[in-house]
């Protein structure tokens, strides 16, 4: 049993290792099978991701880890673009061309090394590195979008170089010449230019066709030279021949003279018709050059009127520069004035700013100032009414201890009034009424201390109401009174307070005379008397 059951144990675990083994051997054969890229001939497959640099697939296969790298494909293979002028392009003799070529491109692939950039900086750089840059996932149609611009610019330029009959005569060089100059551009993007061929060259004037005119009335004239010439030699050497033949004749035969004489007679009249014949043809051929010299000097002559309207064109197209650039030189100066106009004006606008804040800080801290001067006059008075308080306490604490005494003195002080009063009574029984008057006013400025004590003890007042009850109003009762006083002596006594008080001033002593009428007679010598009152006479006197 025991071995059964090892055997048992055996075989699942050997069934077990064998599954995983299945397993693993199928998930690696999938992430092979889901790794494995081959590129075509024409296509270049780029795989980067893990790799410093990315790898580089051209006809043939290789890995891709599976969600870690990731594969970029690119056109390698040879693509023709249709480069055209788009237009007439003026030439170096400043005829206009339209010139339609075709240029063979394809990608810089392998190790090959191309410069870029401008000296000094000018360095080496891999062109398959350049190409995927610029040219990574694009169709065949983008690259030659790209690249139509770039290559008809610098066709462009060559053809500004080149004379009209150059490009005619010689349309493989300008092709050279136009993939030399292109090249250079075209290395900076990874590109290499195969071949580059001119399919068609039109002008705008219609000026080729007169062109193979030209050439084809040339090559008349000189065919009808070549062939009078050879007519001549011809003629001279068929002349020589029978003369040499008729001396021969003239040797042998004496007799055949006259034959000999008629036919030099026929060889004369020959010869001058050949003379003839011969001056014929060189007038045609003066004629036919005068006539092709007429041409050439048309032609000459609509040449040079076509560049002067050229150079006419170009001059109109350098003053129309001129005064862009003027008006441009004029707009930003303006701008720039406008500018310093906004800018002072800012300023000006801060400083006003600035100065209304430091007047507006100016009034703050003066209403401050005035606050703290009124507080600290609040203080002072406070101060002075508790000093009052504190001078009465001490008067009020002095009379206390005084009582005692001015108790004993009560008695000699009451005989000294009754004395006193019975004095008093005497001199105001002599004076009269202006004894009464000066006892008034020595009690003047008792009554308005009365009247202004109320007053002055009050600590806060709220006002209400907009019918002049302020506090001004309230201080200004005191005077008010102090005339309701006078009013009801002056009632009472028939005399005015306000004329006795005006006596005592300047102007009362300068320019006015007070009349005081008093009912007794004043006694200056009587003993005891009081002293008249300054500025009073007897009555019926006058006082200045």
């Amino acid at each position: 049993m025991v071995k059964l059951t090892l055997l048992a144990n055996m075989s699942f675990f050997t069934s077990t290792t064998f599954i995983v083994i299945a397993v693993a051997v199928v998930v690696i054969a999938g992430l092979i099978i889901a790794s494995y890229v081959k590129a075509p001939p024409d296509v270049a497959y780029i795989i980067s991701g893990l790799r410093k640099k990315p790898k580089v697939l051209i006809g043939k296969a290789g890995l891709r880890i599976p969600f870690l790298e990731r594969k970029d494909t690119l056109i390698v293979k040879q693509i023709s673009i249709d480069v055209k002028t788009s237009g007439y392009i003026p030439t170096q003799d400043f005829i206009g061309v339209d010139i339609d070529a075709v240029c063979k491109v394809r990608m810089i692939t392998g190790d090959q090394d191309v410069e870029v950039g401008e000296a000094p900086n000018k360095r080496k750089v891999k062109g398959i590195e350049l190409a995927m840059r610029n040219f990574l996932n694009m169709s065949e149609d983008q690259i030659e979008r790209a690249l139509v611009d770039s290559l008809q610019g610098n066709m462009r330029e060559i053809i500004g170089t080149q004379e009209l009959r150059t490009l005619c005569n010689d349309r493989k060089a300008f092709g050279d010449e136009v993939q030399k100059k292109a090249q250079t551009d075209m290395n900076a993007l990874g590109v290499e230019i195969i071949s580059c061929n001119i399919q068609k060259i039109t002008d705008e004037k219609n000026l080729i066709p007169q062109l193979g005119q030209d050439n084809m009335s040339k090559i008349q004239k000189d065919a009808s030279i070549a062939k009078a010439v050879a007519e001549k030699d011809v003629a001279i050497a068929e002349a020589k021949a029978k003369q040499e033949a008729n001396e021969a004749e003239v040797m042998s035969e004496t007799d055949i003279a006259e034959k000999q004489n008629a036919l030099a007679l026929k060889k004369a009249e020959l010869k001058a018709k050949a003379d003839t014949e011969q001056a014929k043809a060189d007038a045609a051929y003066k004629i036919q050059e005068q006539e092709q010299q007429k041409e050439i000097n048309v032609k000459t002559v609509e040449a040079e009127t076509e560049k002067t309207k050229k150079e006419q064109e170009l001059t109109q197209e350098q003053i129309k520069i001129e005064e862009n650039k003027l008006s441009a030189e004029v707009r930003k100066k303006a701008e720039a004035n406008k500018f310093k106009v906004e800018q002072e004006a800012a300023a000006d606008l801060e400083r006003t700013k600035r100065e209304a804040e430091a007047s507006a800080y100016r009034a703050e801290q003066e209403a401050k100032a005035e606050v703290a001067k009124a507080e600290a006059k609040k203080k002072s008075m406070e101060l002075e009414a508790a000093g009052i308080k504190a001078i009465g306490d001490a008067e009020a604490y002095k009379i206390q201890r005084a009582g005692e005494a001015d108790a004993i003195a009560i008695e000699k002080k009451g005989l000294a009034e009754a004395e006193a009063m019975h004095k008093k009574a005497e001199a105001y029984e002599r004076y009269g009424q202006a004894a009464i008057l000066d006892m008034m006013i020595q009690i003047m400025p008792e009554v308005a201390k009365s009247v202004a004590e109320p007053i002055s003890a009050i600590k806060n007042m709220n006002v209400y109401g907009t019918s002049g009850a302020d506090a001004a109003g309230i201080s200004g009762a005191v005077p008010t009174v102090i005339k309701q006083v006078f009013d009801v002596v002056g009632s009472a006594t028939g005399v005015d307070m306000t004329d006795i008080m005006r006596s005592h001033t300047i102007d009362a002593k300068v320019n006015r005379n007070i009349n005081v009428d008093a009912n007794a007679t004043v006694d200056t010598e009587a003993p005891g008397a009081a002293e008249p009152i300054e500025g009073s006479e007897a009555p019926g006197g006058d006082q200045e």
